[in-house]
C-alpha cells in the first residue's frame, strides 16, 4: 500500500476506534489529539523516513484502549506495525503497579522504533499534564507520574537526541508549573 494511504488509513482507523474517548485532563480534549501529537513527534524525530513507525504511533493505544486486536492491526497494517504496537502495549490483565514496573524494565530492550514511540508518548503525556492536569490528581500523583515517566524514558535514551530533548523540555515545563503551585 502507498505510504500516504497507509498513514491516512491509520488515522481513520484510530479516529473510529477512539471515537468518544477524551483525555483525562481538565480540558477533556478528544483522545485522537494525543495520537496525532505522538505521530507528529515520531514523524519529526524520524524525518518522516519510516512510515510504519509513524503508523504504529497513530495506533499505539488501540489495543489498550479499544476492542482492537493485534491480528486486526497485522491484517490491516502489516506485521511490523503490529509488532511495534505490541512492544508499546501494556498487558491490561496485570495490576497497574506491575504494568508500570514492566514499562521501566522493557524500555531499554525495545526496538528503536518502539523506543521512539515510547519517547513521543511520554512527551505528549507530560505536555498535557502541564497544561491540562488530570482531574482529581493531587500534586503528589503528578510528581509520581513525572518520576515514573523519566524512569521509562531513561531506558529509551540514546535513540533520538531531538526527541529526548522534547521530553526533557516537557519535563522541565511540568516541574516549573508544579513548583509554581507550591
Amino acid at each position: 500500500m502507498n505510504p500516504v494511504l497507509k498513514l491516512a488509513d491509520a488515522y481513520h482507523f484510530a479516529a473510529a476506534k477512539h471515537v468518544g474517548q477524551r483525555r483525562k485532563g481538565e480540558a477533556e480534549e478528544p483522545y485522537v489529539n494525543h495520537l496525532t501529537e505522538v505521530a507528529d513527534l515520531v514523524a519529526r524525530a524520524s524525518g518522516g523516513e519510516d512510515v510504519e513507525v509513524i503508523v504504529a504511533a497513530v495506533l499505539h493505544d488501540a489495543i489498550e484502549d479499544t476492542d482492537t486486536s493485534f491480528a486486526e492491526i497485522a491484517d490491516r497494517f502489516g506485521a511490523r506495525v503490529a509488532g511495534l504496537v505490541a512492544e508499546v502495549t501494556d498487558d491490561k490483565t496485570l495490576p497497574k503497579a506491575d504494568r508500570k514496573r514492566l514499562q521501566i524494565e522493557h524500555a531499554a530492550h525495545a526496538s528503536p522504533g518502539a523506543k521512539i514511540i515510547k519517547l513521543a508518548d511520554k512527551t505528549s503525556n507530560l505536555r498535557a499534564m502541564a497544561f491540562s492536569p488530570p482531574k482529581g490528581w493531587p500534586a503528589s500523583r503528578r510528581a509520581e507520574y513525572l518520576d515514573w515517566a523519566c524512569r521509562v524514558v531513561d531506558g529509551c535514551r540514546g535513540t533520538n537526541t531531538w526527541l529526548e530533548g522534547q521530553f526533557d523540555a516537557a519535563a522541565s515545563v511540568l516541574r516549573a508549573r508544579e513548583d509554581a503551585l507550591v
